[in-house]
């Protein structure tokens, strides 16, 4: 990168940062940074990164962001991006979160896939990823974002870490030649209710065809996916808000459920 783009990365992250110890959302990078590159949005999520890596956090894992038509049309953009995964995010099944952690929550069911050896592109196959894979959960997404009122494009969500906000895993391993994970449905309900439902084809027509673009995209940039982390391969729902008192499950066919508790925040 030129000059300008080192710059703009650095003031930009340091902005998204500053809204997550303030708690208070920034305008989108976009509107400030009119010519902002997917490139320069993906600097701006490393940078991050490396900050919380330098502050004692690690990679758990990573996330593969709007890659079910639903979410794409809730926030307006057509392509999937990825986001990491740090092991603060990762809460209980159960447990009590506090929403004094999150500036704009939102929650969606996703399939999680848990690997058991390394996964490196360019040139994963499906077959390649469906062999690294040692089983898979449910799990629930929280999304949030330091943009204020989700106004964000691509580069905007790329920038903030895809969005990513916590994670909430079930218990209940199974192998993923046990099902076809594509078919797996899922019941969403907040509070008892219903909300909304979907199977596992949503994120780019099977989870397994996500975690095959993120390990390929991943590989591009030399980075590979490790032994015993947790990918989210995308939501499988429109994501729905949730604030203090709410009680989320997911129910999945063949897979079990989980449940995110939220309170508010701690004194």
């Amino acid at each position: 990168m030129d000059a300008g783009s080192v710059e703009k990365v650095d003031r930009a992250a340091v902005a998204l940062l500053n809204a997550y110890s303030t708690g208070v959302p920034i305008q989108p990078l976009t509107t400030t940074y009119t010519d902002l590159s997917v490139s320069e949005a993906y600097a701006i999520q490393l940078a991050q990164v490396g900050d919380w890596i330098a502050g004692g956090a690690v990679v758990k894992g990573h996330k593969v962001g709007l890659t079910s038509a639903a979410m794409q049309r809730q926030l307006g953009v057509d392509q999937p991006d990825f986001g990491h995964l740090m092991d603060s995010m990762f809460h209980l099944d159960s447990d009590p979160i506090d929403t004094g952690r999150f500036l704009q929550p939102r929650i969606e069911p996703e399939i999680a896939l848990v690997l058991g050896r390394r996964l490196s592109g360019p040139g994963v196959t499906a077959a390649e990823a469906v062999g690294a894979v040692e089983f898979a959960l449910p799990a629930l997404e929280i999304i949030d974002s330091r943009i204020a009122d989700w106004r964000i494009t691509l580069t905007d969500t790329i920038a903030d870490n895809a969005s990513s906000g916590g994670v909430v895993l079930g218990n209940r391993p199974v192998r993923p030649g046990d099902l076809d994970l594509s078919l797996t449905g899922c019941l969403l309900h907040r509070n008892g209710e219903l909300v909304d439902t979907g199977a596992g084809g949503a994120a780019l027509g099977s989870p397994i065809n996500a975690l095959v673009w993120l390990a390929n995209t991943l590989g591009e940039r030399g980075v590979a996916l490790e032994a015993g982390h947790v990918v989210l391969p995308g939501s499988i729902t429109a994501a729905i808000p949730v604030a203090a008192g709410d009680i989320v499950s997911a129910t999945f066919g063949g897979i079990g459920s989980v449940t995110a508790r939220f309170r508010g925040a701690a004194l």
